[in-house]
């Protein structure tokens, strides 16, 4: 998945626009985003757009972030939306593997009870939106057959540090939160899931967005959750392989195919190993995915 956009789970008028805007992934918010008087209302809504958005053959992933475990409303999100068979759900404030574990427990008894096949909600987890979640980065590894990738989240954590701001005024994350962007990055290479960049909220800043959006490519980001459908092809531009990408990557294949067992090979004057023929096989594994 590219582009994974929010929508909250109470505003209806926008469950269209989002349909339609070209993003891989809806993300249907039950957390941050609703109002505390609102989740009961909210859940339903959630439930009733997977019932009727789930069955369309072309449609982008569903997935629904539900409230973290601390919150005490967890269970009533997952009674909810699993009868809504969704594709997955974005779980905030995740802190480790055990976190994780925990949640495929409760997916697993609400799926027998919906005659939902064990294992079909998949889990993107939260993982660094609190001090205990970055220390807890690197325990994601077999936590979970569910976990689909990683992401995280600078507007908690700048709000448990205390800090007054988590972007300078260039839009570029300040040093605790660039810290707690690889520490992500490094805990989904661990785990071997797909790193999720996390959202840019000055969304008309379209120049910062996209200068933003490459350097979390160029790190190894696979996509990035937006907050606006003006987002969206932006993100999908960056994460789609150019023609040229593409034609590097072939060569790199073709000249490793060329000298089978050898260490590294030369093209065009530059030396490439081994590490540069995996993410080449795996850039157009994903082109022809």
């Amino acid at each position: 998945m590219r582009s994974l956009l929010f929508v909250p789970a109470d505003s209806g008028k926008k469950f269209d626009k989002a349909m339609g805007c070209g993003t891989d992934a809806v993300i249907i918010d039950l957390e941050d985003s609703i109002a505390p008087e609102r989740k009961a209302d909210a859940r339903k809504s959630a439930y009733e757009f997977l019932k009727a958005a789930g069955p369309s053959v072309k449609r982008p992933r569903l997935l629904v972030r539900v409230n973290g475990l601390d919150t005490g409303l967890l269970d009533d999100d997952l009674d909810a939306i699993v009868p809504g068979k969704p594709d997955g759900i974005l779980f905030p404030k995740a802190e480790g593997g055990a976190t994780v574990t925990h949640v495929d427990a409760k997916l697993t008894a609400r799926e027998a009870i919906a005659g939902i096949a064990q294992g079909s909600v998949r889990i993107l987890a939260q993982s660094v939106e609190s001090a205990a979640g970055f220390f807890t980065a690197g325990t994601y590894c077999d936590s979970s057959p569910r976990l689909m990738g990683m992401t995280w989240g600078p507007e908690d954590l700048s709000s448990e540090i205390g800090a007054l701001a988590n972007r300078d005024g260039d839009g570029r994350l300040t040093e605790p939160y660039r810290l707690a962007r690889s520490v992500c990055l490094l805990g989904a290479a661990a785990a071997k899931v797909p790193a999720i960049e996390t959202v840019f909220v000055d969304f008309r800043n379209e120049d910062g967005f996209r200068r933003d959006t490459e350097d979390c490519k160029r790190d190894g980001f696979i996509g990035r959750l937006a907050i606006h459908p003006s987002q969206v092809p932006i993100i999908n531009a960056v994460f789609t392989p150019s023609a040229k990408e593409i034609e590097h990557a072939r060569k790199v294949v073709a000249a490793f195919d060329a000298q089978p067992g050898a260490g590294a090979v030369g093209i065009d004057g530059k030396m490439f190993d081994r590490p540069h023929l995996v993410r080449a096989k795996a850039l157009l594994a994903g082109v022809t995915a």
